[in-house]
Formats: C-alpha cells, sequence, structure tokens
C-alpha cells in the first residue's frame, strides 16, 4: 500500500480536526497504472470530497478517470466507503472515519 504524505485536506461539516484521519482507497486493476501500480493507497481525509482532492493532487491521471472536468465523479464509476455507496450516504460529503475504505468501482457491462 502506498501512502501519500499530504496535508490534510478540508473537514467535512461536523468532522473533528484534533486526529489525522488516514483511510485507504482501493483501486480496480484497470486503473492501477493510474497510481503508480498500487492496489490501494493510504491518505489524509474527511471526507470522500476530500480524498478525491488529494488522488488530484498526487495522481492526476486517476483522478481524470474517476472525476469529470466538473469534479464530479464520472457516470460509470461507483465509490463506496466500506460497504456503502455514496449515493446512498451524502455523496462526496460523506465524511470519513479513521480506517474506512474507499473503493473505486468502474461499471460493468457487456453481452
Amino acid at each position: 500500500m502506498k501512502h501519500l504524505n499530504a496535508e490534510p485536506s478540508a473537514p467535512a461539516a461536523g468532522a473533528a480536526t484534533t486526529e489525522l484521519t488516514t483511510i485507504s482507497i482501493r483501486i480496480p486493476a484497470p486503473l492501477r497504472d493510474y497510481a503508480g501500480g498500487a492496489a490501494e493507497l493510504s491518505l489524509p481525509a474527511t471526507s470522500v470530497r476530500a480524498a478525491l482532492a488529494q488522488l488530484e493532487r498526487h495522481h492526476p491521471s486517476l483522478y481524470r478517470s474517476v472525476c469529470d472536468e466538473t469534479g464530479a465523479v464520472r457516470r460509470h464509476v461507483n465509490l463506496f466507503v466500506n460497504l456503502a455507496h455514496v449515493r446512498d450516504r451524502h455523496g462526496l460529503d460523506t465524511a470519513l472515519a479513521p480506517g474506512d475504505i474507499l473503493t473505486i468501482l468502474p461499471a460493468v457491462s457487456g453481452g
């Protein structure tokens, strides 16, 4: 797992700011080349939005595969915090706790 040594992002509304919130981001195989081959990244973030901001700073190609030019998550990409889809929570403003896992899951289609 790669660790990003970056300054913490702005906390989500109501999030505690006294401790560093380190979370993991699971990277699917098709996107790992954009993360230096890593299957998982560890980084400080207190919300999904802050985690994506860290990706934009440190892995811009990975970020562009997840988010469009406006910063919205691409339609064919799903984000989960632990087992919950972020759309079922608070979207990009979903708060993250230490040890949470943010999973990037591209949509699968076929016939």
